[in-house]
């Protein structure tokens, strides 16, 4: 049996590592983040420390990572993987990247006496997991057939696509179908939901009918679940939707669908909703159509209720800075409110700050939530922020919010700790229902 090299042992990486080491293969990971390996090492791996200690580990190295940097720094970067690459090596790379990089791993790993396949997958968590996937490889024929028993370990059909970089091309191709149909999916149940029509039937008629699909398939229990858990995020999604709009551009092919779908994912995006499944830009629908496309009656119960009037709770009131706190009406009752029964729902928000031309870096902090008012929330952390600042806010996965970008209006200062009024950016009027119902359940949990 083959030595193996696993290189990326996220959502994919890791159930796909599993199975080779199930099947008997000796397997050598390695993983950027650490603690991602535990699980494996466990089930009987060794970790290497780096690439490089990975590629002297190894006859067949695979490599499953997010994006095009981080492929250059694994391969190219310091200790990595080309530096020590063992000739006859066969490397395979399952990541979703440009085929103008997967040539160039093509001819550097060839310049080392090795050979390179570039071989993406289809087929999101539950096929790694169950070892269903679908292979499409890019590369020679002779070394696809030399690794057929270890692709096969990880997945039930291998589908060679020709040269080096066509894996890469097909991948793109098959992913520029999969972002429209579900899009295509969320949308017809956005106009379902518009007509009061029950999601659950619709959906059964989707598949029933001419609409179906593999994805409303894989979706359907999801959305009515509400359960945007990733199988592949909505990021991950724009991304290869990018990936492959700069490839219609370089082959000069027209792509008005892919354009016009890229643009609904980069609006999912803004809205915070990148780290979730991409069945999740059903948020960006619901905010348009101000109301729920899945119908749940439990959910509908919920707004129902944030909406009634409450002889218990006075009008709350928005503190900007345009209005202070001792001005506003009703601050004293606010504050009394507030004194009464203090909030302490746990959040996280993602912050980001501009890096370079096109580039953001970010951060997720730790937060509580402490009050609600009309138009905003008052948030409290450690960590300092910056007035005007934008944030995303994240809710407790059993709140079945979506995140909500804010921006920071107000800053008071507390022992170690800062408070912030937080300003909510385009919040649908029913997502607003929602998040009081939500806050109201917490307030009547905590008396």
């Amino acid at each position: 049996m083959f030595k193996i090299g696993f290189i990326g042992l996220g959502v994919m990486g890791e159930p796909m590592a599993a199975n080779l080491i199930r099947k008997g293969y000796p397997v050598t990971v390695y993983n950027r983040t650490p603690g991602k390996a535990d699980k494996l090492l466990e089930l009987g791996a060794d970790e290497a420390s780096t690439p490089s200690a990975v590629a002297r580990a190894s006859e067949v190295i695979i490599t499953m990572i997010s994006n095009d940097d981080s492929i250059r720094e694994v391969y190219y970067g310091e200790n990595g993987l080309l530096g020590s690459i063992m000739p006859g090596a066969i490397v395979i790379d399952s990541s979703t990247i440009s085929p103008a990089l997967s040539r160039q791993l093509h001819r550097d790993i060839s310049a080392k006496f090795g050979d390179f396949l570039d071989a993406p997958v289809t087929g999101s968590k539950p096929a790694a997991e169950s070892g269903s996937l679908v292979f499409m490889v890019g590369g020679d024929i002779e070394v696809i057939h030399k690794v057929q028993d270890v692709l096969a370990t990880m997945g039930r059909n291998i589908i060679p696509m020709g040269p080096s970089g066509n894996g890469s091309i097909a991948k793109l191709a098959h992913n520029t179908i999969v972002g429209a149909n579900v899009a295509a999916l969320l949308e017809g149940m956005a106009i379902a939901a518009s007509g009061d029509i029950d999601a659950k039937n619709f959906l059964e008629l989707v598949q029933s009918g001419g609409a179906a699909s593999k994805m409303a398939d894989l979706k359907a229990p999801k959305l009515l679940e509400r359960d945007f858990s990733v199988q592949f995020s909505l990021g991950l999604m724009l991304k290869d939707l990018r990936l492959a709009s700069s490839l219609s551009d370089e082959l000069k092919t027209p792509t008005p669908i892919l354009e016009a779908v890229k643009s609904l994912y980069q609006m999912g995006d803004a809205m915070g909703l990148a780290d979730l499944d991409l069945s999740a830009l059903a948020h960006s629908y619901e905010q348009w159509i101000n109301k729920r496309i899945t119908n749940h009656s439990d959910a509908e119960n919920t707004v129902a209720t944030a909406s009634a009037p409450s002889a218990a709770e006075p009008e709350a009131v928005v503190v900007s800075k345009e209005t202070p706190a001792a001005a506003a009406p009703n601050s004293n009752s606010n504050r009394r409110r507030s004194e009464r029964l203090t909030l302490n729902i746990p959040l996280k928000l993602s912050v980001y700050q501009w890096e370079q031309e096109g580039a953001f870096s970010g951060q997720l902090i730790d937060s509580t939530l402490c009050d609600i008012s009309d138009n905003g929330i008052q948030l409290s952390t450690t960590s300092p922020l910056e007035l005007d600042m934008f944030v995303v806010i994240h809710f407790p996965q059993e709140s079945e919010l979506p995140p909500m970008i804010g921006r920071i209006i107000r800053i008071e200062t507390s022992a170690s700790r800062f408070r912030y009024g937080c300003l909510l950016a385009g919040l649908a009027p029913y997502q607003r229902l929602q998040l009081e119902a939500y806050i109201n359940k917490q307030r009547i949990t905590a008396d």
